[in-house]
């Protein structure tokens, strides 16, 4: 465990020990408090939140996933009062997904501009980061100080996915300081591992469900030319194929404009 004079950054929170601060935050949003090693409370949260996974998986896309397992973090967290799950592209492109308000928004433009705060460092460096007091935050200071002024004064970030220079991270806040615990650690990484996985398997539907749009829409577009020209299935996809080519289209876009228009692509020309 590694200790900071402002806030903590622990990599393993459901085995670490710190002091806690402030008022009680889960008197503060009215939540049930739980003591450390309250194994039925965990397996009941567990069981809630692998419902709650099981459920989002039929929605229509990851947003709604993700957005899902924010209003989650709302209601089961203690010490938090808004969410979002910020995606970083290429390690610079912040962008919140799932956003609970206008505050998490705010949070990751800042972020992205200072190149530097909690979601980066628990998405890059750590698991798990807490933020008790922004106001006196030393590891960002240029992000702490114009976070404090946006009005986050606690700020807690937990990885959810790494994929090369592309992550996820769950990001929670406060409006005051000191309200985030280790139990507001424990439950949060009981939300992301299972907002995580549901998350990976919405896009593997919504993956497989391209797909298959792709093929039906390639297949569709084939038939036009084979019934148009009277040539083979194979004839007719090498027609689309190189119409691909020359407009600098993707094949799938190559196949709606012949369905939609009843024409391939203009060759696209060189300025």
């Amino acid at each position: 465990m590694t200790e900071h004079n402002e806030g903590r950054v622990r990599e393993d929170p459901a085995t670490g020990e710190g002091p806690v601060t402030g008022e009680d935050s889960s008197e503060r949003r009215g939540k049930p408090s739980s003591h450390h090693g309250d194994n039925d409370r965990e397996r009941d949260l567990a069981t809630e939140l692998a419902e709650l996974a099981r459920s989002l998986q039929q929605e229509p896309d990851s947003d709604a996933v993700l957005a899902g397992f924010v209003h989650a973090a709302l209601e089961l967290i203690p010490g938090v009062d808004e969410g979002s799950v910020s995606v970083v592209i290429g390690r610079k492109n912040v962008g919140s997904r799932g956003a609970s308000g206008d505050l998490p928004a705010r949070i990751d433009a800042l972020q992205m501009e200072t190149g530097e705060g909690p979601c980066l460092e628990a998405a890059y460096e750590h698991r798990t980061v807490r933020v008790p007091d922004m106001a006196h935050e030393e590891r960002w200071p240029l992000f702490a100080q114009r976070a404090t002024e946006a009005g986050a004064k606690g700020m807690l970030s937990i990885q959810l996915w790494v994929e090369g220079d592309d992550l996820g991270a769950l990001n929670l806040y406060s409006y005051e300081a000191n309200a985030f615990t280790d139990e507001s650690e424990n439950v949060g990484l009981l939300v992301a591992s299972h907002a995580a996985v549901a998350f990976a398997e919405a896009e593997k539907s919504r993956q497989l469900h391209a797909a298959v749009d792709s093929r039906d829409a390639i297949g569709q577009a084939k038939g036009i030319l084979m019934e148009r020209h009277k040539v083979t299935g194979d004839q007719a996809f090498f027609v689309l194929s190189m119409a691909s080519q020359r407009s600098n289209t993707k094949l799938k876009d190559v196949a709606d404009h012949l369905i939609t228009s009843g024409e391939l692509p203009a060759k696209k020309t060189a300025r």
